[in-house]
């Protein structure tokens, strides 16, 4: 059920009156802000006791294993419970992890600790994604979806510029890491806060078992939709093709010789890009070719890769990862939209959670294979490589899923109505 306070209008700020949207998205960017910091702290504390790169490798790998085991059921969960209450109770256990981690920190107790705290955290934010992700369409009108994912969007790209530098700075003036647990804590159970604002109510599907039938069903809708599968397969083998920023450091004191100011820049250049799109986007009238502009802007992800692996000049290198984050960013808002609008409600959270598993995990393919290239071809081989085939990618799924070329405004998206069964899976 949407919320009935949309009001529809031409100006990029209407969508913000929205009484349901303005809580639930301030919440989010607070929650995100405060994960942001907290990843600067653990990454720096781990560092500080052990003086082990393998605890920091270990830190991404308590990210990366609760999201392939736990999203599927994530999604089923989004689509049979109130997303408003798994939000609200994924967001206490967020808080209480990171509460945890502070009281580890202020009693040195074993690192090992920690991980069970990041694991905790890991599985709440999994199950956050999908209901989060499938929240979002109740709280406005279509019309004002893509909009309203704009804003969503900037709040988060803002918290990935600010939070690592705001979490650095608390650490740099208090040589600790528990006051960024303690802020995490805060703004978990301020997001928790506004979100219990939000006055809407959301009309449950009827009950479906947790069977392999029903957690599968996001795959088959996926697969069954062209545009749906195509979006996912063009973004999917952007980010695992065009991990350049897994090579930063590298290229920062290899080829660029800049030190860690000039990195941390680097690094920057990425999400400030994707920002100033998501405030460009945010202030333009809908797309009318929304899939000649995703295509288009992959494309463009690729040739500023390259651009960035062929550069010698630390400038311009800075500026063709900003051309990545805002090219990257379009396709973002376009393959969040499409998914969020084509798809029923009550198939959106595991819809949402295969969109997820997809591109989370070609996140952290995408770096080893950067790596691996690196190690044994060399990193400017590695960075230019990835680009080509990002474009190769491109040409390929523009072939394959003409649909997506043909595609036109988002707002005039419906969603895929499923047949009134499933087609049957038998376990083997």
């Amino acid at each position: 059920m949407q919320s009935k306070s949309a009001t529809p209008s031409d100006s990029p700020y209407a969508v913000l009156l929205n009484r349901n949207f303005l809580p639930y998205v301030i919440g989010r960017f607070a929650a995100s802000f405060g994960q942001q910091m907290l990843t600067v702290a653990v990454g720096w504390e781990l560092y500080e006791r052990t003086r082990s790169p393998l605890y920091l490798g270990l830190v991404g790998l308590t990210q990366f294993i609760p999201m392939v085991l736990m999203t599927l059921p994530a999604g089923h969960v989004a689509d049979t419970r109130e997303r408003k209450r798994v939000i609200v109770s994924m967001q206490a256990i967020v808080g209480l992890a990171s509460a945890g981690l502070a009281a580890i920190s202020v009693s040195h107790v074993h690192v090992g600790w920690v991980f069970a705290c990041l694991v905790a955290s890991g599985i709440a934010r999994t199950f956050l994604w999908s209901a989060s992700a499938s929240f979002l369409p109740l709280l406005v009108s279509r019309e004002e979806f893509p909009r309203a994912l704009t804003w969503a969007t900037s709040s988060f790209q803002f918290s990935a510029v600010a939070g690592p530098a705001a979490g650095g700075a608390i650490i740099a003036l208090t040589n600790s890491a528990v006051p960024v647990y303690i802020a995490n804590a805060v703004a978990a159970f301020v997001c928790l806060g506004l979100v219990l604002m939000v006055r809407i109510k959301q009309q449950l599907a009827p009950k479906q078992e947790f069977s392999w039938r029903s957690i599968m069903g996001g795959f088959h809708f996926v697969f069954r939709n062209r545009i749906i599968s195509g979006a996912i397969t063009l973004d999917l083998f952007a980010v695992l093709f065009g991990g350049a920023t897994a090579l930063l450091p590298q290229y920062a004191k290899e080829i660029l010789h800049v030190g860690p100011q000039g990195l941390g820049l680097l690094q920057a250049s990425l999400p400030v890009g994707s920002l100033v799109c998501a405030l460009y986007m945010a202030h333009r009238p809908p797309m009318q070719k929304a899939g000649r502009s995703l295509i288009f802007a992959v494309a463009l992800f690729g040739v500023a890769t390259i651009g960035f692996g062929l550069s010698r000049s630390y400038w311009l290198s800075m500026a063709a990862l900003f051309i990545c984050g805002f090219a990257d960013n379009v396709s973002v808002i376009v393959r969040h939209t499409l998914v969020q609008l084509l798809t029923p409600d009550e198939m959106r959270g595991r819809v949402s959670a295969v969109n997820n598993l997809f591109i989370g995990t070609s996140n952290e393919l995408g770096g080893f294979e950067s790596g691996i290239v690196s190690q044994y071809l060399g990193p400017v081989f590695s960075v230019v490589s990835g680009g080509v085939a990002t474009i190769i990618t491109v040409a390929a799924v523009a072939g394959f899923w003409p649909e997506i070329r043909k595609f036109g405004r988002l707002v005039q998206t419906e969603p895929v109505q499923e047949p009134a069964r499933e087609s049957k899976i038998e376990l083997p």
